[in-house]
């Protein structure tokens, strides 16, 4: 019946019938067949079907949360008994917003360090993504913004605060200041990440109450291409400290923070709350707290669960 579940997984991911059996690494008749026999079996419709795949009745969404509840803990109780046998092992999957990349390397490197047969992914995305990767088990674990936006049902471990700098060619208007204010920023045409980003939609909201109103002469959803304009010393943008600081001092490029307000917003490991959590998950918790020791200052025992200061 797992296999079955997996199905139903496949079909919340992909919105195809297709696509779900290629990711399923069956046939889509057999996959079909997978789906009708779970509808026998509880005696009621899971999808709606047409020409093509058209969601999931009520029925259908209720099957599937307990589907992934099922699914997680099938894979968890798998991998925990392979961890006694062998060792931890296996595939780590971690999805990041992309200020928060350079935290990355943090949290594998002790990890590989400690677990050498553990691998790993790791995906560039927005903060929205990634709860969806976490609920329908496509990712294990997330980088994200813990305080700007509700959190869900998850277990994060806050790593480091986010603050703000701004970065321009040396010998302009502000070359001789220590820090600039937001206001002064929304005065200067910017290179910024795009809407869907939560970085942006924190840097446009910072804008406004400053009293401008953002209008970027460039947009992406990659950091580097933000950061490559910025070094031909003929673009500025803002980015946070820790990415500006992991890219290296670039010859002609000026990082002032801006203060006025002094902005910060806590950046933090997240993973799916469940109980057992699987090993591999568990021992990233762990490694992100020894990590938090020394990044900020930050208490690495203050938990969240559910978005909420623990005891």
């Amino acid at each position: 019946m797992i296999d079955k579940l997996e199905f139903l997984l496949a079909l919340a991911r992909e919105q195809h019938f297709g696509r779900a059996a290629e990711a399923c690494g069956v046939t889509q008749q057999t996959l079909s067949a997978g789906v009708k026999n779970l509808e026998e079996r509880f005696g009621v419709r899971l999808v709606q079907r047409g020409s093509r795949f058209q969601g999931f009745t009520h029925e259908g969404d209720k099957v599937l949360a307990w589907a992934r509840r099922i699914v997680a803990d099938t894979r968890a109780m798998q991998e925990d008994v392979a961890a006694l046998r062998r060792g931890l092992a296996g595939h780590l999957r971690i999805a990041a917003v992309p200020t928060a990349l350079p935290m990355v390397a943090a949290l594998t490197t002790p990890y590989r360090a400690r677990y050498p047969d553990v691998r790993f992914t790791i995906d560039s995305t927005t903060s929205s993504d990634i709860f969806s990767l976490l609920e329908n088990l496509e990712a294990d674990a997330g980088l994200t913004y813990l305080d700007n936006e509700p959190l869900g049902r998850v277990t994060a471990v806050p790593l480091y605060r986010e603050r703000y700098r701004l970065l321009t060619a040396a010998g302009g208007p502000y070359d001789d200041r220590s820090h600039v204010t937001w206001a002064e920023v929304a005065k200067i045409p910017l290179c910024l990440l795009t809407p869907n980003m939560q970085n942006r939609r924190i840097i446009d909201q910072q804008l406004r109450e400053a009293g401008g109103e953002p209008a970027p002469s460039l947009e992406s959803n990659s950091m580097i291409v933000l950061m490559t304009h910025v070094r031909t010393l003929r673009w500025a943008s803002i980015m946070p400290a820790i990415l500006a600081d992991a890219l290296g001092p670039t010859e002609g490029v000026r990082s002032i923070p801006i203060v006025e307000p002094d902005l910060e917003h806590t950046i933090g490991l997240v993973a799916a709350r469940r109980d057992p959590m699987t090993p591999m998950v568990t021992a990233l918790i762990g490694i992100a707290r020894g990590v938090a020791r020394s990044l900020d200052g930050h208490d690495p025992d203050r938990d969240f669960l559910h978005g909420t200061p623990g005891p």
